[in-house]
């Protein structure tokens, strides 16, 4: 248990001592396997997804219409030659998918994304959501 709870703190991770088998599942682990940050900013909501390797040709963002983020791609699996013998295979390979519920104050018909240097940034702007204001019901007084 101390394993996993190394993964969700902010402490150096250090892999010497760790079974093959419990790398291998946090690997093919979609969730694990591509690394998302969110910020709020004043103007929006900020995402950088971590996907080295890829083009954006690669990745798929779309908002449903229940206001979720889908970020989907697949990372190519490397053709073998029959003259090659792989020694070690530790980068991530297949598909990915990851998904955000967006607030209600995201503009989910403003979202842009762009990829640099491996880092896909996506921007969702923000409105203001205004809150109801109570409605003052008049009592009226029954004569009889």
């Amino acid at each position: 248990m101390s394993k996993i709870s190394q993964l969700f703190n902010n402490t150096p991770l250090s892999f010497e001592n760790w079974e093959p088998n419990f790398l291998a599942l946090v690997r093919n682990c979609p969730v694990l396997n591509t690394p998302i940050d969110w910020k709020e900013t004043p103007e929006g909501h900020v995402f950088m997804v971590d996907l080295p390797g890829l083009r954006k040709e690669d990745v798929k963002v779309e908002v449903d219409e229940q206001r979720v983020l889908h970020i989907s791609g697949e990372r190519k699996v490397e053709s073998d030659e029959k003259n090659e013998t792989w020694h070690r295979v530790e980068r991530d390979r297949g598909p990915f998918h990851r998904r955000f519920r967006l607030p209600e104050n995201a503009k989910v018909d403003e979202v842009k994304a762009s990829m640099q240097n491996g880092v896909l940034l996506i921007t969702v702007a923000k409105q203001e959501i205004k809150k109801p204001q109570p409605q003052i019901v008049e009592i009226k007084e029954i004569k009889g």
